[in-house]
């Protein structure tokens, strides 16, 4: 069963999120290519038009890395295509140049446009520079500065429009009418796909073919792996070419086991350079052809992917970019292996916002299934933590939060270490188990690695209910949020975060009486952001409804005393004032 995934879930300054749109005849047919370049069934000649993609005059070949740390630990050749490396730091450039490059004397003179706030932005600014070509991007004007900035360096015009992307498209698609402009698409056009289809043409050079058995492509609208695949399974049919999405922004999985194009309601924006809603027609013709499997991974399974290629590059991918790897190492780590086989993961980009560094720090050792998060109650008494902490060990605790809530127990939040979660989890489970503790592995419950472990505090509150909200992070959202709150609710517990995200996630605690509840449910429905309640999560109700007590910092180094004799020097030293609350953050 896949797990649950509510990081992020609405539609934020990404313009694959956007609505999509129907076939409304702004933009030439997408197969106005010369009829030499067309099969006899008159769909796209995508060997010739690889072939003799001019990508070249503004790139150079990138390189394939082996991962020295990953294929010891995989045992097996695991190598990285590295389009991270490109100047826009972005395969983008290859699809977006090739696109423009085609573009005839008179399209070129009136000039291109997009819409785009990300690397596809990048690439056409880029492309359109080199060529001389005026370009004009469109973004909506919540966009971060930092985007529209280095578009602008890049001599293209930016367009600020709207409050989201569907206004920003309508906006794109007036200016493509009114003045006569090119519209390049980001993946649904025979250009774009071949220009991105030249790495699997470097793919075929740079690998031993006879030893690579699989290459793994994130999924967006499809561009990249369609460009891959069509050109793998011409030339080398044998070696399988497999996407990777995100459980919560499968567009391309759905459509292929459905049998037709998926519109997606909402997608997942952790991943936002692969966000997409609704994936091209004809990219999804040539997946359907010549893609063997689309795999999904979890946020968590991208953050250890990031942090893998880190260690073997020193390199920093983004989400969308470490997508491939993350897929890659789920396959591998469920097949037999020789160390000759080789595998390639495609490292699509590399423009990471800084601030989500912390967010990916937090993950990455769940993603790998080297630390679990535990929910624990032991009873009330002398000597239980170190009890507790003895059948841990000799695993490492690197979280540990307490408060007590009742007189005979004790509720305890505890993140702990292993070698492998699936091996190591369970017995450890069953020691705690069989000896009077309640334990469960909480590893996978979103609301307990976003919010139950930051606020293992407070007094209960009556009527209190605990809704999670979602909004796009934009200046003054915070306090536009607070603003849309009726003051005749009383809001009881709040939890915000920044993750650099385009995305933010609050924790409410808003008291309800009971006479009100019909009145709230209309108006939380009225408020317009997405929600789900969370009053009833275990972790809330283990950890959030408990009373209040004095507190204390006290600093102490791991490596001279265990949790559980920390614990009980508190206890002795206190003597009747018992400790009623210990975090502790390695």
């Amino acid at each position: 069963m896949a797990p649950a995934e509510t990081y992020p879930r609405i539609n934020g300054i990404t313009e694959y999120a956007a609505t999509p749109s129907p076939n409304n005849g702004y933009s030439k047919a997408k197969f106005d290519i010369p009829p030499d370049y067309l099969l006899p069934d008159g769909n796209p000649d995508y060997l010739r038009l690889i072939l003799t993609s001019r990508v070249y005059e503004v790139i150079k070949e990138t390189p394939l890395t082996y991962a020295t740390n990953l294929s010891s630990r995989l045992k097996c050749k695991v190598l990285l295509k590295r389009e991270d490396l490109q100047p826009v730091f972005s395969f983008k450039i290859r699809g977006a140049h090739n696109k423009i490059a085609h573009l005839s004397d008179e399209e070129r003179k009136k000039g291109v446009v997009a819409c785009s706030a990300g690397n596809h932005a990048q690439g056409v600014a880029l492309s359109a520079k080199s060529l001389g070509i005026p370009a004009t991007i469109v973004m909506p004007m919540g966009t971060p500065a930092i985007k529209h900035i280095n578009v602008a360096r890049l001599g293209s015009k930016v367009v600020l429009h709207g409050q989201d992307f569907d206004a920003a498209k309508e906006e794109c698609k007036r200016l493509e009418l009114e003045q006569g402009l090119t519209n390049i698409s980001p993946f649904d056009d025979p250009y774009v796909i071949a220009g991105q289809g030249t790495i699997g043409m470097e793919l075929v050079r740079q690998c031993n073919l006879r030893e690579l058995k699989a290459v793994f492509c994130c999924i967006g609208g499809g561009g990249l792996i369609a460009g891959i695949s069509v050109y793998l399974k011409r030339i080398a049919p044998h070696v399988k070419v497999i996407g990777v999405e995100t459980y919560d922004a499968n567009a391309m999985h759905q459509s292929l086991e459905q049998g037709d194009r998926v519109t997606l309601k909402d997608v997942g924006l952790f991943a936002d350079g692969a966000a997409v809603k609704l994936v091209g027609e004809e990219t999804y013709r040539l997946c359907r052809e010549n893609v063997d499997e689309v795999l999904q991974v979890s946020t968590d399974e991208i953050c250890a992917a990031i942090k893998d290629v880190f260690e073997d590059t020193r390199a920093i991918v983004e989400p969308a970019g470490a997508l491939a790897l993350a897929g890659l190492k789920k396959y591998v780590g469920t097949r037999q292996t020789e160390e000759t086989d080789a595998y390639t993961a495609v490292l699509s980009g590399a423009n990471m916002n800084f601030d989500r560094l912390r967010f990916v720090a937090d993950r990455a050792q769940l993603g790998e299934r080297k630390e679990a998060l535990l929910s624990v109650i032991i009873p009330e008494k002398p000597g239980s933590f170190l009890t507790m902490i003895e059948f841990v060990l000799p695993h490492t605790v690197t979280e540990f939060t307490y408060r007590m809530n009742h007189k005979d127990r004790a509720h305890i939040f505890m993140t702990i270490q292993v070698k492998d979660r699936d091996e190591d989890l369970p017995q450890i489970l069953k020691n705690l188990n069989d000896n009077g503790m309640e334990v469960e592995d909480i590893s996978d419950n979103e609301f307990a690695k976003t919010h139950a472990r930051f606020f293992v505090s407070g007094k209960p509150v009556e009527n209190e209910k605990l809704y999670a909200f979602e909004f796009p992070e934009r200046p003054g959202a915070l306090a536009k949020f607070l603003r849309t709150m009726r003051p005749s609710y009383n809001i009881s517990t709040f939890h915000y975060r920044n993750y650099g995200s385009d995305v933010a996630h609050i924790l409410a605690g808003i008291q309800v009486p009971q006479e009100d509840s019909g009145t709230f449910s209309t108006f939380l429905k009225e408020l317009g952001y997405p929600f789900r309640e969370e009053t009833e999560n275990p972790p809330n109700s283990q950890f959030a409804k408990l009373s209040g007590k004095k507190l204390f910092n006290y600093r102490y180094r791991p490596g001279d005393e265990t949790i559980g004799d920390l614990y009980d020097d508190l206890y002795m030293t206190c003597r009747k004032s018992k400790p009623s609350t210990i975090m502790v953050r390695a």
